[in-house]
C-alpha cells in the first residue's frame, strides 16, 4: 500500500513529501487512517538532528494525531513513532494498536490531534505539578503558544486570576479571548542580547519587566521560555509560591538570583514531556480528552495545514506567527 508523507531525509534539510509503501503491520499493530497530526517543535528539533539524532534515515516524521480505525476515532501517540519508526505525518501510518485511545463525544479531530503534546502538557502542569486553585494569581509567559494559551484557559476555569505574556502586540486579543485577565505585552530580547556596553540597557529592561510582572505578585509562573524570563519570574513572585519549567524556547541558560529563590521559599517544578513513560501519557491524554469533552480546557487551532506544506508549518514556528496550535490536515 503506498501513502503520501513527509521524510526526513537528512537532518538539517527540508523535508520530502513523496508517496512511500507502508511498511506490513506486524503481530499487535494495525493501520491507521491519520487525519490530523500536531506539529510541534520537538519534530522540528527531530528534523534538526537535536533529537533523536541516531534514529534510521529516511523516516516519516510525526508523534501525536487523531486518526480513525474503522470509522472510530482515535488518538495515536507514543511508542516511539517519528523517531525510532516511522512517525504520522502520513495519510495513513502503521501503529501499536495497544497505543491507542479513543475520542470521546464532543472533542473535534483537530484537536485531538493536538492534545498530545501541548494539552497534556497543559493539564498535568496545571493540575498535577501546580495544583492551581481559585485563590492562585497565575502569570503564563509564551501565552499566545500551543501550550501557554491551554494553560490560560485551564487555570481561567478553575477560577484564579490569570495574567498572560506576549511579545506580540498583534497577539493580545487572542491571549485575552482564551481567559486571561490581564495580557502583559512585555518582551525581554535586550535582556537575551545584553552584553558589554549593553548589560546596563538589558539590566534597565529585566527591571521595567519585573516591576510589571510584581504588580499581580503571582502564586504560580509557568514557564516555557527560560533565559532572563526565569529569573524575572522569581523577582516577582509572591513567597512560597509554585514555578512550573517547561521550556527554554528564548535561552537554556540565564541568570538565577538566588536569594529571591531561597527566601521567598519558592518551589521550581521542571515537567519534561520525553522523560515521560508511554504508560504516563497516555493517562495524561485520557484526562486531557475529558476535560476538553467536559469543557475544562480548551486547545485554540490556529492552522490545520496540508500535508504537502509540512515545511512550511516548521517556519511559523520559528517566525512565532503562531497562535495556539498548528495541525497537519492529512485527510484533504
Amino acid at each position: 500500500m503506498r501513502v503520501r508523507a513527509a521524510r526526513l531525509v537528512r537532518h538539517g534539510e527540508p523535508l520530502i513529501i513523496e508517496e512511500v509503501e507502508l511498511a506490513e503491520p506486524r503481530a499487535g499493530e494495525i493501520v491507521v487512517d491519520m487525519a490530523y497530526a500536531g506539529v510541534n517543535p520537538v519534530d522540528r528539533y527531530v528534523a534538526l538532528g537535536r533529537v533523536a539524532p541516531d534514529a534510521p534515515l529516511p523516516r516519516t516524521l510525526g508523534g501525536e494525531g487523531s486518526a480513525t480505525v474503522d470509522g472510530k476515532p482515535v488518538v495515536v501517540r507514543g511508542q516511539g513513532l517519528g523517531t525510532t519508526r516511522d512517525g504520522l505525518w502520513a495519510t495513513k501510518a502503521v501503529v501499536a494498536e495497544a497505543g491507542l485511545i479513543d475520542v470521546p463525544d464532543g472533542v473535534a479531530l483537530d484537536v485531538a490531534g493536538a492534545v498530545g503534546v501541548a494539552g497534556v502538557t497543559a493539564w498535568r502542569t496545571v493540575t498535577e505539578l501546580a495544583e492551581v486553585t481559585a485563590d492562585d494569581r497565575v502569570l503564563v509567559f509564551g501565552a499566545s503558544g500551543g501550550v501557554g494559551s491551554t494553560i490560560v484557559s485551564i487555570a481561567h476555569k478553575i477560577g484564579a486570576t490569570v495574567w498572560g505574556q506576549t511579545g506580540d502586540v498583534d497577539k493580545q486579543s487572542f491571549v485575552a479571548g482564551r481567559g486571561a485577565d490581564r495580557v502583559v505585552v512585555v518582551s525581554l530580547a535586550g535582556a537575551l542580547a545584553g552584553a558589554g556596553s549593553g548589560e546596563a540597557a538589558a539590566a534597565a529592561e529585566r527591571s521595567a519587566v519585573v516591576e510589571e510582572l510584581a504588580e499581580l505578585r503571582p502564586t504560580v509562573v509557568f514557564d516555557p521560555l527560560g533565559g532572563p524570563y526565569f529569573g524575572a519570574a522569581i523577582e516577582a513572585m509572591a513567597p512560597r509560591g509554585r514555578l512550573v519549567l517547561f521550556g527554554t524556547s528564548a535561552d537554556a541558560t540565564g541568570q538565577v538570583p538566588l536569594q529571591g529563590l531561597y527566601r521567598k521559599s519558592l518551589r521550581v517544578i521542571g515537567y519534561g514531556g520525553l522523560m515521560e513513560t508511554d504508560e504516563a501519557i497516555a493517562a495524561g491524554i485520557r484526562a486531557t480528552l475529558t476535560a476538553v469533552a467536559e469543557g475544562r480546557l480548551e486547545v485554540c487551532i490556529d492552522s490545520a495545514i496540508p500535508l504537502d506544506q509540512a515545511n512550511d508549518a516548521f517556519g511559523r514556528l520559528v517566525d512565532r506567527s503562531v497562535r495556539g496550535k498548528l495541525v497537519l490536515d492529512l485527510g484533504s
